[in-house]
C-alpha cells in the first residue's frame, strides 16, 4: 500500500544521513533565515542542506541543526551576519560554540515539560518530502483506518476520547458518529482560521507538518463517508496556504487524493483550500460555512447543526487544524498509547502558543493536565528580568486572566472553565506587573467589538458600551455605578448575542473583576492605576537627581518641559500630555512615574 507509493526507507535514511536544516517556517523567516539558508546552500559543505518547519523555540529563530559524523548540534540565533562563523565550523568539523544551543532538543528546559507527539515532526522534517513524513510513522494510521470498517474507526476516535482542540472540546468521536449516520452528499471541513492575538498554532502546524493534517482529514473522510473537503484558512497566512496547496497536489500526484483512494472502492476525497479575508467572526463554524459559500460570514442560529445542514444544505463536519492533527496521531501511535496522556476527561496533549511577557516565547506542545505555573514558569522561563508574572490571559479575546496565585490550576477543559477563563484555540498570553487588568479587558473589548459582525444587537451595541465604559475609568472619569453597569451588560451580551463571539466576549471582564476588583476600585475611587499604565492617570515629576542636561526637554513633543543647562528643569502639568517620553529618556533616574 503506501510502501508502494513512497520510498519510507530513503526517508529514514536522509533523516539519519549528515545534513544541514534551517527553520524556514513564518517565525524562522521573520527573524532572518532565508538569507541564512541561502548562504548555507552556497558553502559547499558536501551535505544536504533543507528547509524545515517550526521547531517551536521562536525566540531562538533562526535556528540551524546540523548532523555531521552521527554527531547532532542545534544553532540558536544564526543570522546572516554571523552564519559565516558557523560554516566555517562546519567545515573544520568543530561545534560553533558562541551559536550553540544544544546537542538534543529535550535537553533544554523550554522542551523538558514538553510531550510532542503531534507536533514531533516539525523542525525536524521538510513538510513537503513524503519520505520524510513517512519515516516518521505518516501515513501508517490511514493505513489502518481502511483495514478497518468506518464505524470501527469511529469508536476508535470514541474510545480514544479526544476532544475538539479549538476550543469548546467537543468529544470528536461524537460528532463524527453523529454525522456518519447521516445520508447523501457530505462535507468535510478543516478550520484553520485562527484570529486571536497571539495564537499561531495552526499555522506552525500547517507550515510545519502539512500532511499530519490531511492524514487526520482521510481518516475523518473514510470514517464519516465525507467525500469532499475544504481547508479554511485566512489570506494572511500565504506561507501556510502554499504549503497545504503544495502538499495537497503532491497526494493527488501520488493517488493518495481522488477516488479508490489505497484500493479501497469508494473511498474518494477531494480537498481544496479556501481563503477567508480575516474576519475573527469566520473561526465560528456557521460563519465560516457562509464564507466558504462565497457569502458574507454572518453566524447562524443553530440548530439546525452543521451535521444537519451545513454547506449548500449538505451535512458538514467541521474540526479544528490540531483536531486533525490528533487524530493522525491517535492512529500512528495507537489508541492505547494515546490514552496514556493528559487527564481522565481531557486526554492527549495541547498545543499552546506561549507569548507575552515570558522569557522563551514560542509554540510548546504538552500533556493535559500540566499546571499553568509549569507552563510559565519551567516551560516559558518566567518574566523578563526587572518584572514580575502577575497573570496569563487564556483563551484568546473570549477567554479570561488567571492571577498568579492560581498557577497550580491544571491545564483542561473543565478546569479553566471553571476559573472563568477557557481553553480556547491555545493562546497564553503572560502579563506582567506593569500590566493594567482594567486596560487589558479593555484592549480585548476593542478587539471584539471591532470584529463583531453586526448581525445581532447584543453584541453590536453591547460590546461597544462596554469598551466606552472600560475606556471612561482607565481615562480617570469612571465611578463606582459605571462599574455596577458593565457587570449587568456583561451578562446580558453573554446570555443574549446570537453566535460565540458575542457569547463569550465579556469573559475578559468578568474575570478581571473576579480576580482584580481591587484595580477597578482603585482606578474609579483613587484615580490610580498601580501598574503606570493608563496615561490620563500618570503624573510626572523631575527630582533632585537632574543634572539639567536638557535631554527630556529636547524630547518633549509639547514643550512641557523647562530650564536652564547644568540646572534642574521642571514640567508644566498643564502643558504635559503624559507620553513618557521624558521617564524614557532620562539617563539619571531623575524623572518620577507615579499613577
Amino acid at each position: 500500500m503506501i510502501k508502494d507509493l513512497i520510498d519510507r526507507e530513503g526517508g529514514a535514511k536522509a533523516l539519519e544521513s549528515d545534513r544541514v536544516t534551517v527553520g524556514i517556517a513564518t517565525c524562522g523567516i521573520a527573524a532572518g533565515a532565508m538569507p541564512v539558508l541561502e548562504k548555507i546552500k552556497k558553502a559547499n559543505l558536501g551535505m544536504p542542506v533543507e528547509g524545515v518547519g517550526c521547531a517551536g523555540m521562536c525566540y531562538n529563530e533562526p535556528i540551524v541543526t546540523v548532523m555531521q559524523d552521527g554527531v547532532k548540534s542545534v544553532y540558536k540565533k544564526v543570522t546572516e551576519d554571523n552564519v559565516g562563523e558557523l560554516i566555517d565550523c562546519i567545515k573544520s568539523k568543530k561545534v560553533c560554540k558562541k551559536l550553540f544551543a544544544c546537542s538534543e532538543l529535550t535537553d533544554l528546559d523550554y522542551y523538558k515539560k514538553q510531550k510532542r507527539i503531534v507536533m514531533k515532526n516539525c523542525g525536524l522534517i521538510d513538510p513537503l518530502n513524503l519520505s520524510q513524513y513517512c519515516a516518521m510513522g505518516g501515513f501508517s494510521g490511514i493505513e489502518l483506518a481502511v483495514s478497518k470498517k468506518p464505524a470501527e474507526v469511529v469508536k476508535m476516535v470514541l474510545d480514544a476520547r479526544l476532544r475538539g482542540r479549538g476550543g469548546a472540546g467537543f468529544p470528536t468521536g461524537l460528532k463524527w458518529d453523529i454525522f456518519s449516520k447521516k445520508s447523501g452528499k457530505k462535507y468535510l471541513v478543516c478550520n484553520g482560521d485562527e484570529g486571536d492575538p497571539g495564537a499561531f498554532m495552526n499555522r506552525t502546524l500547517m507550515e510545519s507538518d502539512p500532511f499530519r493534517i490531511l492524514e487526520g482529514m482521510m481518516i475523518a473522510a473514510y470514517a464519516t463517508g465525507a467525500d469532499e473537503a475544504f481547508v479554511y484558512t485566512r489570506a494572511e497566512y500565504p506561507l501556510a496556504i502554499e504549503t497545504m496547496s503544495a502538499a495537497i497536489k503532491i497526494l493527488q500526484e501520488k493517488g493518495l487524493l481522488g477516488e479508490n483512494i489505497l484500493g479501497k472502492n469508494g473511498f474518494n476525497l477531494s480537498i481544496k483550500i479556501k481563503k477567508g479575508a480575516g474576519a475573527f467572526v469566520c473561526g465560528e463554524e456557521t460563519a465560516l460555512m457562509n464564507s466558504i459559500m462565497g457569502e458574507r460570514g454572518y453566524p447562524l442560529p443553530r440548530p439546525p447543526y452543521p451535521a444537519e445542514r451545513g454547506l449548500w444544505g449538505k451535512p458538514t463536519n467541521i474540526n479544528n487544524v490540531g483536531t486533525f492533527g490528533h487524530v493522525a496521531t491517535v492512529f500512528q501511535m495507537g489508541v492505547e498509547e494515546y490514552q496514556k496522556i493528559g487527564t481522565e476527561k481531557s486526554r492527549g496533549t495541547k498545543i499552546i502558543c506561549l507569548v507575552g511577557k515570558v522569557e522563551r516565547s514560542g509554540v510548546v506542545e504538552v500533556p493535559m493536565g500540566i499546571t499553568i505555573g509549569e507552563i510559565v514558569e519551567e516551560i516559558g522561563g518566567g518574566a523578563p528580568k526587572g518584572t514580575e508574572v502577575k497573570a496569563v490571559q487564556s483563551g484568546g479575546p473570549a477567554g479570561g486572566c488567571i492571577p498568579k496565585d492560581m498557577f497550580d490550576l491544571k491545564l483542561d477543559f473543565e478546569t479553566l472553565n471553571d476559573a472563568g477563563a477557557i481553553m480556547g484555540s491555545g493562546g497564553l498570553i503572560v502579563l506582567d506587573d506593569e500590566d493594567c487588568m482594567v486596560g487589558v479587558a479593555k484592549y480585548f473589548m476593542n478587539f471584539t467589538q471591532e470584529e463583531s459582525c453586526g448581525k445581532c444587537t447584543p453584541c453590536r451595541e453591547g460590546n461597544t458600551r462596554l469598551y466606552e465604559l472600560l475606556d471612561k475609568i482607565t481615562r480617570g472619569a469612571g465611578t463606582e455605578q459605571d462599574l455596577k453597569t458593565i457587570k449587568k451588560l456583561s451578562e446580558f451580551v453573554k446570555s443574549c448575542s446570537l453566535c460565540g463571539l458575542g457569547q463569550n466576549a465579556p469573559n475578559p471582564i468578568l474575570s478581571t473583576m473576579r480576580y482584580f476588583w481591587g484595580e477597578y476600585l482603585e482606578h474609579v475611587r483613587d484615580k490610580h492605576c498601580r501598574a503606570g499604565a493608563c496615561a490620563s492617570m500618570l503624573a510626572y515629576k523631575i527630582n533632585e537627581n537632574c543634572v539639567g542636561c536638557g535631554s527630556c526637554a529636547r524630547v518633549c513633543p509639547a514643550g512641557a518641559i523647562s530650564g536652564s543647562p547644568k540646572q534642574k528643569h521642571f514640567i508644566d502639568d498643564e502643558k504635559c500630555i503624559k507620553c513618557g517620553k521624558c521617564f524614557e529618556t532620562c539617563n539619571f533616574n531623575a524623572v518620577e512615574k507615579s499613577g
